[in-house]
């Protein structure tokens, strides 16, 4: 049997929390790794270049994003040699979006005898500012005060991803959501 290398993506706040946890916890032998853990490191980078906490900044894009997603993407090609699954909960939304950071992923992957599922949220931009004010979180701050602007850069697209290693869950509504999670399931246990 495959080992599964799962990633929960989605612009931010579309449900990637609520479902890589409900997965983690519905799947055996998995480490569930969630980039957000490593927001208490890039804090620290803002405080110590003395930058204002933007996580949509200029400074963020070139100082701390791609370092937060190798980070967490070497944490999981780590996990996958001692386990049979690995969740990452991350937003994926430029790398997705490029063939070649697919492929390569793929052919690292491929050599710990492991494949990848990509795992898109669907959602409506309007929904993902509803949950972003109702999580009421810092690092959505200078997004809902500047939401007009924000917006503009987010992509809402789904991956153009093999259909083979691409699930799109959609979940507008907790019926919605339940009846795609069922697939879901079925399709990480249908990997060989």
């Amino acid at each position: 049997m495959a080992k599964r290398f799962i990633l929960i993506t989605s612009p931010p706040a579309c449900g990637k929390t609520r479902l890589a946890k409900r997965l983690a916890t519905a799947l055996d032998d998995t480490v569930y790794l969630d980039k957000d853990t490593l927001i208490v490191l890039s804090k620290q980078i803002f405080k110590v270049a003395g930058e204002p906490y933007n996580r949509s900044s200029d400074f963020f894009q070139k100082n701390i994003r791609d370092y937060e997603y190798a980070a967490i993407i070497d944490l999981g090609l780590e996990a996958i040699k001692y386990s049979s699954n690995v969740i990452i909960n991350a937003p994926f939304t430029q790398e997705l979006r490029n063939k070649r950071f697919i492929e390569d992923f793929k052919t690292r992957l491929s050599k710990l005898d492991a494949k990848l599922l990509v795992v898109y949220i669907s959602a409506t931009p309007e929904l993902c500012k509803f949950r972003m004010k109702k999580r009421n979180s810092d690092r959505d701050k200078w997004k809902i005060e500047h939401w007009d602007e924000y917006i503009k850069g987010v992509n809402f697209t789904v991956p153009d991803i093999d259909e083979d290693e691409l699930f799109v869950h959609k979940n507008s509504n907790d019926v919605e959501a339940d009846e795609h999670f069922e697939r879901l399931i079925k399709k990480v246990k249908d990997i060989k």
